[in-house]
């Protein structure tokens, strides 16, 4: 006689039991707390943690120093605005004109205070009759290095250059004395008008600085969901994981393969599936939406290698950790990767622990290309050089780690599953 069936459980019944509770509860609570300590912290207070922004300090004027002064007024402002650190947000550079320019369009500097020529001969100009202009200070921004940090040194700057206006503003008036009328008296207070300029233009669909950034993301999670996508896929079609389509569920016999072996073919089809994917996401962002972009032949070969590079890190996570590896890779590479990455807050204006992760965290190396591609015409300098010297060395590490975990399981001999019959 065939043995009565075990009666079917119900909801109700499971849920009354804690043990069902525990690890989902932990482990999403603790998943909940980590996304917000880990990203609201890397950008809740900016202005608090913004220490050394780097901001050029340029002095081009020619003037004769004012009698009884050794230096022009450029020499002195410039000299003042080094000393006063202002807290140590901003890290000035004493550069020349041309020098400046250029960090501007390498991407090494997030702005720029500019003493133009003829500032000394301005100011004086103002004590007399004949004053022809006002004096200017030019403020210049960046903001190929992102809406935020080139509003950080603009800010920066622009409180600088006031500063500066005041401060002379007091020496004219005393110069003046009593003798000055009330309307000479307010122009003398604040004589200098500070103008903000674009330093180094970028295009206008290039969403203020922010299409780096986006892009980045986007190749970072083409790399990471098709990664996942394909190691599924061929855990699946190898019978070492069932397949269930709504109320259709399937499993396929178990092809018996090692750990290595596997693992060689998933990062074989990953090579060539990003080639896809990598293309797609050019295609999507430049083509379909008009995405500022030059470069583009460099920028796809760009595209694949980083969505490579995360591919295969992905494939040697899954391998080294098994069920958990989906969870380790979207750290290694999103939650801990957004917010240390600087394409939106810079590295200068985040707490150290986030400093400390860009040295490292793929995002941040992959940002800092696309932003030379897209903003800096592709100068090694700006950033791309390093990043293809981190893509290599991430897909080598990946190789490394990968094979290295699965030749030691298949040593061991740790087999995934027991082959099952046709």
């Amino acid at each position: 006689m065939a043995e009565p069936a075990a009666p079917q459980a119900t909801a109700a019944t499971l849920l009354c039991h804690p043990r069902l509770w525990l690890v989902p509860a932990v482990l999403t609570g603790l998943l909940a707390l980590l996304l917000s300590l880990l990203y609201m912290g890397g950008i809740v207070n900016p202005n608090q943690e913004l220490h050394d922004l780097p901001i050029a300090l340029v002095n081009d004027d020619t003037g004769k120093p004012p009698a009884g002064q050794r230096e022009n007024l450029g020499a002195q402002v410039t000299a003042a605005i080094a000393a006063d650190t202002g807290g140590g947000k901003a890290g000035w550079r004493a550069l020349t004109r041309a020098r400046a320019q250029e960090q501007l369009d390498s991407g090494k500097v997030y702005g720029a205070l500019v003493v133009p020529a003829g500032f000394t001969d301005a100011v004086t100009a103002l004590t007399t009759s004949g004053a022809a202009r006002q004096p200017a200070i030019t403020v210049l921004t960046n903001p190929g290095k992102g809406s935020l940090g080139s509003s950080l040194a603009g800010q920066i700057t622009t409180k600088a250059a006031h500063q500066a206006s005041l401060t002379i503003g007091k020496q004219l008036t005393a110069a003046a004395g009593a003798q000055a009328s009330p309307t000479v008296k307010v122009l003398l207070a604040d004589p200098v008008n500070v103008i903000t300029q674009v330093g180094h233009p970028i295009g206008t669909s290039s969403g203020l600085g922010l299409t780096a950034f986006y892009y980045t993301l986007l190749l970072v999670l083409a790399g990471f969901m098709g990664g996942n996508v394909i190691s599924n896929g061929v855990d699946t079609a190898l019978g070492y994981a069932d397949n269930e389509i709504g109320p259709w569920h399937t499993r396929r016999p178990t092809v018996p393969i090692n750990r290595t072996q596997t693992l060689l073919l998933k990062m074989v089809m990953t090579a060539g599936i990003m080639l896809v994917s990598a293309s797609l996401v050019l295609l999507a962002c430049v083509t379909f939406l008009g995405m500022d972009a030059s470069h583009l032949p460099l920028l796809w070969i760009y595209s694949y290698c980083a969505a490579l590079a995360v591919g295969l890190g992905v494939q040697a996570i899954n391998a080294a950790f098994g069920g958990i590896g989906q969870l380790v890779s979207m750290f290694v590479f999103i939650v801990l990767g957004l917010p240390s990455s600087g394409a939106t807050v810079p590295l200068q204006a985040v707490p150290g622990f986030y400093r400390f992760l860009s040295h490292f965290e793929p995002m941040r190396q992959l940002s800092d290309g696309v932003r030379a591609i897209l903003y800096f015409d592709a100068r090694g300098d700006a950033g791309l050089t390093r990043s293809w010297v981190m893509i290599v060395l991430g897909a080598v590490l990946a190789l490394l780690f990968g094979f290295a975990m699965t030749a030691y399981y298949d040593r061991k001999g740790h087999k995934r599953l027991t082959p099952q019959p046709a």
